[in-house]
């Protein structure tokens, strides 16, 4: 046997480097680091391959107009709702993972789950609810987007909306699913421009960790509102949906283009998606939390409190802070526009041609899938047009938040009657944990709903 052959089999098993000689130490001293410098890599490589519809689900939460909710909570409110980046995480990731359970399960979409246990009716007045939150908050996205531009360019407004709009169509419409699922996980990482913008504010971090670790709960009236207006951009029905049917669309990208093929699952399947899941919950938690930071330390301490915008947050930071949080601030408004906006009319498309009962998606082209595209092209024209209208950003928010308000608690009570249905969900289906959890958030999403409400009459 060759030395090269004796010294392979050495790295594998090392206790027999002593029959080698001080010629094959050498070597295997040699190569021992190499390898183990490259097993990070790999294992970093690995989980990079494991993520997919739940990053790119958490990334889409902090929106445009997310950010501009975090913004606004940090300036008015200080440090005081650091701690809802902490608590709404597991509540957020329960809720994604048994979406996503209940797409890999019944292989269909959420909306054809809600019409074959109950009904057309309840499905309509839900899939109506959630289209019109979803373009409101589309028309808001896109305005923020087309300010943060103009933060760098000074480009005329008409001409950036229009731009705006008619790129994220022609990406969703022209791009096979393969390419565009890759370009909105890449779009994803967009995200750490917040973190470093938090970390270029310097705030005191001492302070930081007292009130993310300690709720400070007062119950005036702006901060019950705050709070609701946090739990209800962090929590929305838009990212169920987006969530159980990309995990179908995952499905039929690996060929499995039946029902029959995609019903059911498997251990390691589920162990996938649940990485895949709370790394995005993660993602959007932690980015969260940053930016209520960035804000607090900020514009908080400095008596700035009125920030409507995303793109007024970034104008606001920057005497204090400095270009580069500034930059970053509106590198990330622009990043999270071009992810949030296709999965904001994504998953209108996917619950009304669900409802329709037209399964239809990404992965269909143009002339396979009218309803679903039509869907898409409505909403976001429509969005387009409210820019048009001189609606307050701010109020088209409060408009989209009432909606979500109205229709979130409904969705997640089907959502929880259907994980925990033996005959539907098999061995999968839900567990007294996550069941729990998600009877909790159902009660938190009723009066978050009902204070919404209230903010707007």
């Amino acid at each position: 046997m060759g030395k090269k052959n004796i010294i392979e089999r050495t790295i594998e098993a090392p206790a027999k480097a002593l029959d080698l000689g001080v010629e094959g130490g050498q070597k295997i001293a040699q190569t021992l680091p190499v390898d183990k410098y490259k097993q990070p890599l790999k294992r970093a490589k690995s989980y990079w391959y494991l993520l997919g519809p739940g990053l790119t689900t958490g990334a889409s939460d902090d929106d445009p107009s997310g950010i501009a909710t975090y913004s606004q909570t940090g300036a008015q409110n200080g440090f005081g709702l650091l701690w809802t980046a902490a608590f709404t995480f597991p509540l957020m990731a329960v809720i994604q993972e048994v979406c996503a359970r209940i797409g890999l399960v019944t292989g269909r979409g959420l909306a054809a789950n809600i019409r074959m246990h109950f009904g057309k009716r309840i499905l309509y007045i839900s899939t109506l609810c959630l289209f019109a939150a979803n373009t409101f908050n589309i028309g808001a996205d896109i305005g923020a987007m087309a300010n943060a531009v103009q933060l760098v360019f000074k480009l005329p407004t008409v001409l950036l909306v229009i731009v705006t709009t008619i790129l994220i169509l022609m990406l969703q419409i022209f791009t096979p699913y393969a390419r565009y699922a890759r370009y909105l996980k890449w779009l994803a990482m967009v995200l750490f421009a917040y973190i470093l913008s938090a970390i270029l504010a310097h705030p005191h971090w001492s302070t930081v960790a007292h009130y993310a670790l300690i709720p400070h709960i007062k119950l005036t009236k702006s901060n019950v509102i705050l709070l609701s207006a946090v739990l209800g951009t962090t929590i929305t029905p838009y990212l169920f949906f987006w969530q159980t049917s990309q995990e179908i669309e995952e499905e039929i990208a690996d060929g499995k283009v039946t029902l029959a093929s995609r019903t059911g699952t498997d251990k390691q399947s589920l162990k996938k998606m649940r990485i895949d899941v709370w790394s995005g919950m993660a993602l959007s938690n932690i980015v969260m939390f940053f930016i209520i930071a960035a804000c607090a330390s900020v514009l908080f301490t400095h008596g700035i409190t009125n920030i409507n915008t995303a793109a007024q947050a970034a104008q606001a930071l920057r005497p204090f802070a400095g270009n580069a949080t500034y930059y970053l601030f509106a590198l990330g408004i622009v990043g999270m526009g071009l992810l949030a906006i296709p999965v904001l009319a994504g998953s209108s498309a996917y619950a009304i041609s669900e409802s329709l009962g037209k399964r239809q998606g990404l992965n269909s082209k143009l002339k396979e899938g009218y309803s679903f595209y039509g869907v898409i092209i409505i909403s976001m024209l429509v969005g387009l047009i409210i820019n048009f209208l001189g609606i307050n950003p701010i109020k088209a928010l409060i408009y989209s938040a009432v909606a979500n308000g109205i229709v979130a608690p409904i969705i997640l009570v089907l959502i929880m009657l259907i994980a925990r249905n033996k005959k539907t969900m098999g061995q999968w289906k839900n567990g007294k944990v996550s069941g729990f959890i998600g009877w909790v958030l159902i009660v938190l999403m009723a009066v978050s709903g009902l204070a919404a409400i209230y903010s707007l009459f």
